[in-house]
């Protein structure tokens, strides 16, 4: 007798919830920092390492912890990942000092499993017919969490205090991590084997040398000797680090698989789109900043910036939905291509016309659109390329080098916006023309790597995610009401 399994639609909104307090925890730091330089009387480069230790905690867990879902249980390893999660974000609500919330926001990044693990449990546990549209809006969530973050967190720290910046996401996670645990079937697919250990060290340290290094290249001189040393360190680790998946036997990364056309191909385009996101959050909100009698700039206040941004997340809400029909109807491939152009249409557009809020507006929705298109088929291309007892330790992958690109996107935007300052210290506006350009042009690259990708073939024939009546924000965060009623396998 068969174990009777929940409905995938149930699995999917419990996922979602997970996802999305995840992506907020990411993102809603961004306009808070000068308040929490302020707040935990710390300096500029301290209150920005809230950020980094979140990204370096993300970038090394999240490939050994989706290796670990393979092998130990997904659904197991995704409530341990969520309680850790939720005891990090409980830290970082109550502190009052850097070290504390430095300590909570290193803790919160192992929650960057979250969605490896989810992609290996919709691979596993919906009708083949969905899981391409699932894996999309999951992947899409990310893109709107961050986007999301940013517009919210304004408000939040406005009306009431930047606690309430991990009180929120806190309930969320918590929620998430209950209904995981009653809801959320243990996948029955097992990747046999161990953990290298010796190659997962290698890995996180060359993770933690190579985003210092890009995290601290604006601050401490990319010429610096420290940062040149760190960039150094990263090479020789990443050599060690291939040396020994290599020749183990249980790998953390098959290096096997790592060669693989529509692998490598569809990493290069995960590092350069989590470049132009990031890029664009950084370098956005501090343009429209700007009082306007420098030259530029709206004078936005913070609140008022993140409300910027809000047409990018209003994108993500309404394309994330139609993404697995899209896949469905001309393939993954074809939608990472037009998703880069798209994002490159972006900065395309900023480069040239900057001048009026409306501006601002359009290129926001554009990049929108270019990511949640992007990001929806980079985990798809991923999954269809590689064994499904690999799915975890692959997509883990792509979302680590979307995290690296992120941090890369970062610091290179910041460092080239404050290379030339105006007298009253803020940049000259041909500073973010020229990260504009820089950002446009990576996304470009994006395009061409897309190109390379092998095709795949794909059924034209699935049924629609969408409902008619319903809302994209329903569909996303429902989910469960926008599917039909076939069995999960």
């Amino acid at each position: 007798m068969t174990e009777k399994r929940i409905h995938y639609g149930a699995t999917f909104a419990v996922l979602a919830v997970a996802a999305l307090a995840f992506s907020l925890l990411q993102s809603m730091i961004i306009p808070a920092i000068p308040e929490l330089e302020h707040a935990l009387h710390t300096s500029a480069t301290g209150a920005t390492w809230l950020l980094t230790a979140y990204l370096l905690s993300a970038a090394i867990a999240t490939p050994i912890l989706g290796r670990v879902g393979d092998m130990a249980g997904k659904e197991k390893m995704l409530v341990m990942v969520l309680v850790t999660l939720s005891l990090g974000t409980l830290l970082s609500a109550v502190a009052t000092s850097l070290p504390v919330m430095l300590l909570g926001r290193a803790i919160q990044g192992t929650g960057g499993a979250v969605f490896p693990l989810a992609f290996g449990i919709i691979r596993d546990e919906f009708p083949r017919a969905k899981v391409s549209t699932g894996i999309g809006i999951m992947s899409a969530i990310l893109g709107i969490g961050v986007g999301g973050g940013i517009v919210l967190a304004g408000p939040i720290v406005g009306h009431l205090s930047y606690h309430w910046l991990f009180w929120i996401p806190l309930v969320m996670t918590l929620v998430a991590t209950v209904a995981t645990f009653i809801f959320v079937p243990e996948s029955p697919v097992r990747a046999p084997g161990r953990i290298n250990w010796l190659g997962a060290g290698f890995m996180s340290a060359w993770l933690v040398t190579g985003l210092l290094a890009v995290s601290e290249g604006p601050v401490w001189g990319w010429l610096n000797a420290t940062v040149l040393a760190l960039f150094a360190a990263t090479m020789v680790l990443v050599a060690l680090w291939v040396w020994s998946e290599v020749r183990s036997d249980s790998p953390v990364v098959d290096m096997t698989m790592m060669r693989i056309p529509a692998v490598w191909s569809t990493n290069l385009a995960a590092l350069l789109f989590g470049f132009g996101m990031f890029a664009f959050f950084i370098t956005v909100p501090q343009f429209v900043q700007t009082p306007s009698h420098e030259g530029y700039g709206f004078g936005a206040s913070v609140t008022q910036s993140g409300l910027f941004l809000l047409p990018f997340a209003i994108a993500m809400l309404l394309v994330a939905p139609l993404t697995g029909r899209l896949a469905i109807a001309f393939g993954s491939k074809p939608l990472l291509i037009v998703g880069a152009v798209f994002s490159a249409a972006s900065y395309g557009f900023l480069a040239v016309a900057d001048s009026q809020p409306w501006n601002i507006y359009v290129a926001a929705g554009l990049l929108g659109v270019g990511i949640a298109l992007g990001y929806a088929s980079m985990a798809n291309l991923i999954i269809e390329a590689v064994p499904a007892n690999q799915t975890g330790v692959a997509t883990g992958m792509n979302t680590n080098i979307r995290n690296i690109g992120a941090a890369m996107g970062s610091g290179i935007a910041t460092s080239i916006i404050v290379s030339n300052l105006l007298p009253g210290g803020f940049p000259t506006a041909h500073g973010y023309t020229l990260a504009f350009v820089v950002s446009a042009a990576s996304l470009v690259v994006a395009a061409l790597a897309a190109l390379t990708i092998p095709n795949r073939p794909h059924s034209p024939v699935v049924t629609s995610l969408s409902h008619p009546g319903l809302t994209a924000e329903a569909e996303v965060f429902v989910g469960a009401a926008a599917y039909t009623s076939e069995e999960a396998p």
